[in-house]
């Protein structure tokens, strides 16, 4: 027989899986860097079905293996110290079935929670909210592009951008210069707008 307990704990277990299936934002629960589930927002951001999501490599989500690899490797010590962790960075739609959206990059925010801190990657949770509203990246960008434009949404001058991302601020210069060229900015600011804009 059910007792009022039992059926109080089976409504909050049913409560939290609606509260993860009907977010706002994607979501994902992961383990060492693959998606053991998600929701039908992530399904949606990111064009593809939950089949083709679950137990695959975040790898799939990103434009290149290399910024895969540097941003796993930039987390770690952040989720270390707080157990969180938030950025903006550039992602890629999958494009499901038919192929709408295949390999079209966009701006997304991204916020973790590791379960674990000794070990970040070995369990955690994240968020993911759709920065361009289904607008594609018109400009080119190079994969380090796509870090430096990332810090630069963020605020942070040459020199925080360049310890970051472990490079000197004059290549962060360097960068900026082209991405202000490639979206024809006269400013930072202006570059930023065209950045969100896509």
């Amino acid at each position: 027989m059910e007792t009022p307990e039992s059926a109080t704990a089976a409504t909050t277990a049913i409560d939290y899986r609606l509260a993860f299936e009907h977010a706002p934002v994607g979501m994902v629960l992961s383990r060492n860097r693959t998606m053991v589930d998600c929701n039908e927002r992530l399904c949606q951001m990111f064009g593809a079905g939950r089949e083709m999501l679950v137990g695959q490599s975040f790898r799939v989500l990103y434009p290149s293996v290399a910024e895969f690899e540097r941003i796993g490797k930039r987390m770690v010590p952040i989720l270390n110290a707080s157990g969180r962790y938030a950025d903006n960075r550039m992602m890629r739609r999958l494009g499901g079935l038919h192929g709408a959206f295949a390999g079209e990059t966009f701006w997304c925010h991204v916020t973790g929670h590791a379960l674990n801190r000794a070990a970040p990657h070995e369990a955690g949770i994240w968020t993911f909210e759709d920065l361009g509203s289904r607008r594609s990246t018109k400009a080119a960008l190079t994969p380090r592009e796509r870090e430096v434009a990332a810090q630069v949404m963020q605020g942070l001058t040459s020199k925080e951008i360049g310890r970051v991302l472990g490079i000197s601020h004059r290549t962060v210069e360097l960068h900026r210069a082209r991405l202000m060229r490639k979206y024809a900015a006269a400013t930072t600011a202006e570059l930023v707008q065209k950045l969100m804009a896509g």
